[in-house]
């Protein structure tokens, strides 16, 4: 870090954003179930309180000393999360195992649930602050994934970037009313309706890589969680988001991105039509109302878009 590097300090209770279900609040025959497949009776269950969606993400710690991670979600009660965990579902079956992803283990999938038994790791999530040993790392991860992900493997149907964020450009629109105050708006909204173009490619790109969705494993991997929406396109992408955090943490990404494998290479314009694009996302989704599932999703995403704004700002020399 160096002296002059912005920081913006927040009060996100990071580690601790997740309003979850709770082991305890599955219904019987649901845990009976999971303790067919884990072959033992769960005697305690660890809630991960990190990420912001409300679907049970517990280590379960069972008789016999073996340990697993299960994620469930109810297809009545919470249904958008269930889909997703399914989805995640699709996604870590037809990733290879080169990839860096835990493995899926088995599923459930009936009526009313969505459950899943995914490899449990002895893992810790990079610290906040995030510091620069954590963030190497986690850039080591992605280029793995960007080498073995290089187009999408047999099976994984997915949309390209630019159909999955077509609408996001719009964003802009809406904020030309609800902020008329934010200088230089009209610039970064034609830099972000020109992002399918830069945007483009087949590498299989994560989307939503951020410091609760890393795994720092205890055996040396390094692992990225959560792959529910991945889609086609250029392999830097993830890799420039992933700087969103530590920016704002006051790390030197710009010297990140000089020296970058995936990003030293991708023209600054390509860079700037990025930012603009989800800084538009994070403006308009900070106005929102707080959903009684995620109480610090809007602080978080607040926070990020002044991240994104004040680095957009800077590498464009608007004041």
């Amino acid at each position: 870090m160096r002296e002059d590097d912005p920081v913006l300090p927040t009060t996100i209770p990071h580690g601790q954003t997740a309003r979850r279900l709770e082991w305890a609040h599955l219904p019987p025959h649901l845990r009976t179930l999971v303790e067919r497949h884990t072959g033992s009776p769960v005697v305690s269950a660890t809630s991960r309180t990190t990420g912001f969606t409300p679907g049970l993400a517990s280590v379960l710690a069972c008789d016999d000393g073996s340990m697993h991670f299960v994620k469930a979600a109810s297809r009545r009660a919470q249904r958008a999360f269930a889909e997703a965990y399914l989805e995640e579902s699709r996604k870590l079956v037809a990733l290879p195992a080169e990839a860096p992803a835990p493995r899926l283990l088995w599923q459930h999938v009936d009526e009313d649930w969505v459950v899943l038994g995914i490899e449990h790791v002895e893992a810790g999530h990079p610290g906040r602050p995030w510091r620069q040993a954590d963030l190497d790392r986690s850039l080591d991860m992605l280029e793995l994934s960007a080498s073995v992900l290089d187009a999408p493997p047999e099976g994984l149907q997915l949309d390209d970037f630019a159909a999955e964020f077509a609408e996001w450009p719009s964003y802009w629109e809406h904020l030309r009313t609800s902020r008329p105050d934010l200088a230089h708006l009209e610039e970064a909204a034609a830099l972000a309706a020109g992002f399918a173009e830069v945007t483009a490619g087949s590498a299989v790109v994560h989307t939503d890589v951020r410091d609760d969705n890393i795994l720092l494993c205890a055996d040396g991997r390094t692992l990225l969680c959560d792959w529910n929406w991945p889609v086609a396109g250029a392999p830097w992408i993830d890799s420039l988001l992933l700087l969103i955090g530590p920016r704002g943490d006051g790390l030197d990404v710009e010297r990140v991105l000089s020296e970058r494998t995936l990003l030293r290479d991708v023209p600054a314009e390509h860079v700037d039509v990025l930012l603009a694009l989800v800084a538009g996302y994070f403006l308009r989704s900070a106005e929102l109302p707080v959903p009684t599932t995620s109480p610090y999703i809007r602080a978080a995403q607040r926070w990020q878009s002044e991240v994104v704004w004040q680095w957009l700002s800077e590498r464009r020399g608007w004041s």
